[in-house]
């Protein structure tokens, strides 16, 4: 059998109902949408952690951020990590990476932190070695090279000669493309998109949560959206470049996120918080294995794209994994881990959203004891506005979740914990709106 090709297309902070096939109204992903048609859509996939280089760690690795070590930002990935570019490596395939990293501990990005990678293209902090419209990232050996073009179509570019060329190698290839967009530009605190889509998106629709509750997107949307336009157009040039080079039918093609966006609806900031808008994101699967445009609707996690990319490609799969194939995947219930902001679990089910917090963790990657913190309906709350936690009719469905949650931790985590139900004698007799950190019944957390 022939081993197929792998190609990752990697956004960043990319909130799943952007997608025309999760019914986006806007138009913005026809060739994602067509992506979806083709292959495998997976309606509620979630990260493992709504923070970047935890969810990126995971992606590369296949582990959950507490079992990478790399459970916040500014931590290494471990030089010696089971990475997709050691094992496609290892495997004899051609390996590359182009885009953002955001696991090594400088830029230009050492090659020993390269994760085995043959071909390198990239950048630690790509927005802060880059702009919308000048796009800085370093080779191989640590020269810098820039790369004309609004950087999403700059970075495809790249992407694209790197499949040409291996193209015309006996070897199959992997490639990880690893895009910013539709991240913020940090130093200005905004969504540079394309100049073409600048002004097309201004008072356009949003989605629930964003249109009730305080935050920015108000402000930031219409370019969130142009940036996401144009991002979808760069997923059609790259499908596009493997169908001209005969490549397509040959190539499983993955689309997916490191987290979504809250747009400072819930916390302080974009994401770091157990909403679906901060950490369900888009997947879809294209390819052998995947064809047919069916879709998944129960939860996933990107804790199983390494296990995908790895059973498509015939690789044996390593003992260190967290997850398993998308195709085996129950599709019942996924774990996500929160940190940094604070130390959190959440269970994702079909219809339940079960979150709780370790109030006196501090920056740790784990805790041992839990306390509840918000119970969502998902079939009746889709968006997390009205939190359940304190409602005495979902007292039966709490301790479900709570047993539930426990079994997970214990599997993923290896350590058993213990979780106070709400309410706790930290709170008792105070409601959860007016309890410091803790959500109110519109769902956003406090500071």
């Amino acid at each position: 059998m022939t081993r197929p090709n792998v190609v990752v297309f990697f956004t960043d902070q990319q909130r799943w109902d952007t997608v025309g096939a999760a019914g986006c109204p806007l138009g913005l992903t026809p060739n994602l949408d067509l992506m979806a048609r083709r292959g495998t859509f997976y309606e509620a996939a979630c990260t493992t952690n709504p923070v970047c280089a935890p969810a990126r760690a995971a992606m590369q690795t296949g582990m959950y951020p507490t079992n990478t070590g790399v459970y916040r930002n500014d931590v290494p990935l471990p030089r010696d990590a089971p990475t997709l570019g050691r094992l496609f490596g290892e495997a004899g395939y051609q390996t590359g990476y182009v885009g953002k990293w955001h696991l090594g501990t400088t830029d230009p990005v050492p090659v020993e932190e390269q994760a085995g990678y043959d071909f390198w293209l990239g950048s630690n902090l790509l927005e802060f070695t880059s702009d919308a419209y000048r796009t800085v990232v370093y080779d191989r050996e640590g020269e810098p090279v820039f790369l004309p073009g609004y950087r999403p179509d700059a970075l495809t570019d790249a992407a694209i000669r790197f499949v040409t060329r291996a193209s015309g190698d006996d070897r199959p290839f992997m490639l990880f493309l690893s895009l910013i967009e539709p991240h913020h530009q940090n130093e200005h605190d905004d969504y540079p998109a394309p100049d073409v889509y600048r002004e097309t998106y201004n008072g356009a629709w949003l989605p629930p949560d964003l249109a009730t509750l305080p935050g920015t997107a108000h402000q930031h949307a219409a370019g969130y959206y142009g940036q996401i336009k144009r991002v979808d157009e760069c997923l059609g040039r790259l499908r596009d470049a493997l169908t001209s080079l005969e490549l397509a039918d040959d190539t499983l093609l993955v689309y997916t996120s490191d987290h979504g966006s809250h747009f400072k609806t819930r916390n302080s900031e974009y994401k770091r918080s157990p909403h679906d808008g901060s950490v369900r994101v888009p997947l879809v699967v294209e390819g052998p294995g995947y064809r047919g445009g069916s879709r998944v609707s129960g939860p996933v996690s990107t804790v199983d794209v390494v296990p995908t990319l790895l059973d498509a490609a015939g690789i044996e799969l390593p003992d260190h994994l967290d997850g398993v194939p998308l195709r085996e995947s129950p599709g019942e219930a996924v774990l996500i881990q929160v940190s940094e902001s604070e130390v959190g679990r959440a269970l994702r089910t079909r219809r339940w959203k079960y979150y709780v917090h370790a109030p006196d963790a501090g920056d740790q990657p784990s805790a041992d004891h839990y306390v509840e913190r918000a119970l969502y309906d998902l079939q009746a709350d889709p968006y997390e506005l009205d939190n359940r936690i304190d409602s005495l009719g979902h007292q039966e469905v709490a301790a479900d979740l709570r047993a539930q949650l426990i079994a997970e931790i214990a599997r993923v985590e290896h350590q058993p914990v213990t979780i106070t139900p709400y309410p706790n004698p930290v709170n008792r007799g105070r409601h959860p709106e007016t309890t410091v950190r803790r959500l109110n019944l519109k769902g956003r957390l406090l500071e």
